[in-house]
């Protein structure tokens, strides 16, 4: 394999090189559910994505673990000021996260775990820990001992002294760097039991424990937001290496969606729900915008931008359908070496789009001169690299979906770009009077058209 990722760890790309020959394994950090999703939060699943795609094209059998975070203190503070159990809370934002990955065309995980399945592997993780002289118990806490592991900050680069772990006052801490593993019960909240006392998991405990729990003690990728590299995987790191386990080989992290430069977050109340934005831009045109930028970057969102990538998405698409009504549909073909090579260089989805474009301009230069063949293979191209960013224009999800809405956009894009098919090729063959009467009937519709070096595009007029 040529590709090569950008390994937070090293603070270098690497030469990816799997653990085990034809096959890969990746640990995500999914939601923690404690209220609906947004832009941000799915950023990350899309770009794992993108990943898990490409190296399965690349041949690899890929196991892709994304967890759930079912139980947290938000998640316990919310249900109850909202006065619903905390487990109905959590389910009910666990499936909209679910219907938010589905409607940007997320591939299924390998397996999506829950951390309240799996308090059975943190118990025995901790009692691993304790042992091994990295953890101990008080006042029916657990807790790390941060200075007892001499390699903690080697993923982030924080300073042993100078790490903040953001936690409240305890008094059974014997140092203010520890972090807690295990929480003691408090009255009306839920608890397991454990040979410490009741009690429920800690953030950080629960990824250690469910990646080697499906994975194994070591694995090729963990993957996650900036946000997460300190505290949560640096923890996970140093909790996992002091049991003696190897843990992951390589650390990938997404930047942030931003508004007004600013992370997106609820307490700053500068969201963007992805119901409201599937208002603006259909699954795939969204998910266009969110992998179009390269996934270390963070993406300024704003409504311009979102449209610009509608637009250029629609370029791709049209000329698809362009080569289906003319020559007939497309198989997927290969992707380009230039495509191939962006991908390989940390997923470089920039290049890669170029790649797409500059595949679009020439088939579309090919249907308008006629060149049946050339334009056919020019689509068989764009199918293969659409398809590795999960954005084949001839993918049935895209093309029907699964709500009446979708069915009917579907529709409306097919009738569309047909009558585009016959307006471009009435311009080549130099008859105008009917380009001109294809146009003035997409107007009279409420269709706008533009038409570009990529070929024309088209919007509703009131969108």
């Amino acid at each position: 394999m040529s590709l090569r990722l950008f390994d937070t760890a090293t603070r270098k790309q690497r030469d990816f090189v799997p653990l085990r020959a034809g096959a890969a394994s990746i640990y995500v950090c999914g939601a923690t559910v404690q209220g609906l999703p947004h832009i941000g939060h799915v950023r990350s699943g899309l770009n794992y994505d993108v990943l898990r795609r490409w190296l399965s094209h690349q041949g690899l059998d890929v196991t892709l673990v994304r967890n759930v975070t079912d139980i947290d203190d938000k998640i316990l503070t919310k249900a109850a000021a909202a006065g619903r159990p905390w487990w109905e809370w959590a389910a009910t934002h666990e499936r909209a996260f679910q219907a938010a990955y589905d409607a940007l065309g997320c591939l299924p995980p390998s397996i999506e775990p829950r951390a309240t399945g799996h308090v059975t592997q943190m118990v025995e993780l901790m009692a691993r820990l304790i042992d091994s002289g990295h953890a101990y118990a008080a006042d029916g806490d657990v807790y790390f001992a941060v200075r007892s592991f001499p390699a903690y900050g080697a993923l982030s680069g924080q300073k042993v002294d100078e790490a903040v772990q953001g936690e409240g006052e305890a008094t059974g801490k014997r140092d203010p760097l520890d972090f807690t593993l295990w929480k003691t019960a408090k009255p009306g909240e839920p608890s397991w039991p454990t040979p410490w006392g009741q009690g429920r998991p800690g953030w950080h405990l629960e990824c250690s424990a469910m990646a080697t729990m499906y994975l194994g003690a070591e694995f090729d990728i963990h993957g996650g937001g900036i946000d997460l590299i300190f505290p949560h995987h640096e923890n996970e790191q140093a909790q996992s290496h002091a049991a003696g386990d190897g843990f992951a080989r390589f650390w990938l992290h997404n930047a942030w969606v931003t508004m007004g430069g600013e992370k997106m977050s609820k307490s700053l109340g500068n969201t963007l729900a992805i119901d409201a934005l599937l208002k603006q831009a259909r699954g795939v045109e969204l998910r266009y915008y969110l992998v179009g930028k390269h996934y270390r970057s963070n993406i300024e969102f704003s409504d311009v931008a979102l449209q610009e990538s509608v637009a250029a998405y629609r370029r791709i698409e049209s000329f698809v359908h362009r080569v289906r009504e003319r020559v007939g549909a497309p198989a997927v073909g290969a992707v380009r070496p230039g495509f191939a090579a962006a991908m390989d260089d940390d997923l470089g989805t920039p290049a890669a789009l170029a790649e797409i474009h500059g595949a679009v301009r020439a088939g579309n230069a090919a249907l308008d001169e006629g060149t049946h063949d050339a334009a056919a293979d020019a689509a068989r191209e764009v199918r293969a690299m659409t398809a590795v960013l999960g954005l084949d224009p001839l993918d049935p999800r895209w093309i029907v979906g699964d709500g009446a809405g979708d069915a009917a956009t579907g529709a409306l894009t097919a009738l569309v770009d047909d009558l585009l098919a016959v307006r471009q090729e009435a311009r080549a063959n130099r008859d105008f009077a009917t380009a001109d009467e294809v146009r003035d009937r997409l107007t009279a519709a409420g269709v706008s058209v533009e038409d570009s070096a990529d070929g024309p595009t088209w919007s509703l007029k009131d969108a």
